[in-house]
C-alpha cells in the first residue's frame, strides 16, 4: 500500500491556480523527486500535504488516513516531517536547544530530550556545534540543523524543500550523502530540488510539475527525456547532455 496518496489535489489563491488535479503515490522506502520551474506549485503542494493549506479539491492520505482538515501539528504527529526552503531557526537559542524544542513534543523531560537531540546532531554532523547559537551557523550548517529538527519529530515520511539550495558547491556532496543516509534509517522521502545532478543521483522516481500540473512522472532517466519537461524546464542543452 502507498504511504502517501494524492488524488486530484487542487489549490487556488484567488485567480491563481497553484495546484491543479495533482495525483501520484509515494511508496514506503522510496525517494521521490519533485521538480519543476519556479512557480510550478511544488512548495504549495508540500503545504497542502502538511496541513498549512486546505486543498480546494482532492484527497490527501497518509497510510490510508485522510489528512485533509488536520492541522500541521496533527499531520506531524502522524509521522510526516518536513524542512523549509527559507531557514528560520531560533537564532538566539543554541543548536542543541533548537533540536530539543522538536524532541520535547514527544519527550517532555529535558534530560531525555537533550540526550535524544544530541543523537540527531551527531547524525547530521553537528555534534560539535551543540552549544553554538544558531545565528552563528553557516548556510550549510543551518541546512543540517533543519534536517535534525525535522528528524527530531520522528517522521516516517520526510519532505525536503531544497536542502542543497543556496549552499556552495563544496557543501553539496556532503548534504547529498546525508540525504542518502536518511533512507538507511527507514525513511521515505519526497525531495524538492532544482539541482538536476542531485535529484538524478538520489531519486528512484521523479514527478515533474509545470503551472501547477503534473507533466511527467517516472524513473529519472525517462523523465528527463520527456518533451514537455524539456520545453518547460530543462531546455535542449540539458537534454542533449543527458
Amino acid at each position: 500500500m502507498a504511504l502517501l496518496t494524492l488524488e486530484g489535489v487542487s489549490k487556488r489563491f484567488g485567480g491563481v491556480v497553484a495546484n491543479h488535479a495533482i495525483s501520484f503515490e509515494v511508496r514506503p522506502g522510496e525517494i521521490v523527486g519533485l521538480i519543476g520551474p519556479n512557480g510550478a506549485g511544488k512548495s504549495t503542494l508540500f503545504d497542502v500535504v502538511t496541513g498549512y493549506y486546505r486543498p480546494d479539491a482532492g484527497r490527501v492520505a497518509f497510510g490510508g488516513r485522510d489528512l485533509v482538515g488536520l492541522r500541521p501539528d496533527q499531520v506531524n504527529r502522524l509521522g510526516i516531517g518536513r524542512t523549509f526552503q527559507k531557514l528560520r531557526p531560533f537564532r538566539e537559542m543554541t543548536v542543541l536547544e533548537n533540536v530539543m524544542v522538536a524532541v520535547m513534543q514527544h519527550a517532555p523531560q529535558p534530560a531525555a530530550a537533550g540526550e535524544e537531540a544530541l543523537g540527531y546532531l551527531e547524525f547530521v554532523g553537528l555534534a560539535g556545534k551543540g552549544s553554538v547559537h544558531a545565528r552563528g551557523l553557516s548556510t550549510g550548517e543551518r541546512k543540517r540543523l533543519e534536517l535534525a529538527r525535522a528528524l527530531a519529530t520522528r517522521p516516517r515520511l520526510l519532505m525536503l524543500d531544497e536542502v542543497t539550495g543556496g549552499v556552495d558547491q563544496k557543501t553539496i556532496p556532503g548534504l547529498v550523502a546525508l540525504i542518502g543516509r536518511l533512507r538507511e534509517r527507514g525513511l521515505t522521502l519526497v525531495v524538492i530540488e532544482h539541482n538536476m545532478r542531485v535529484i538524478m543521483a538520489l531519486a528512484d522516481r521523479i514527478v515533474a510539475l509545470h503551472l501547477g500540473e503534473v507533466i511527467a512522472e517516472g524513473p529519472p532517466a525517462e523523465v528527463v527525456r520527456d518533451r514537455r519537461l524539456i520545453e518547460a524546464y530543462l531546455g535542449g542543452a540539458y537534454a542533449r547532455g543527458a
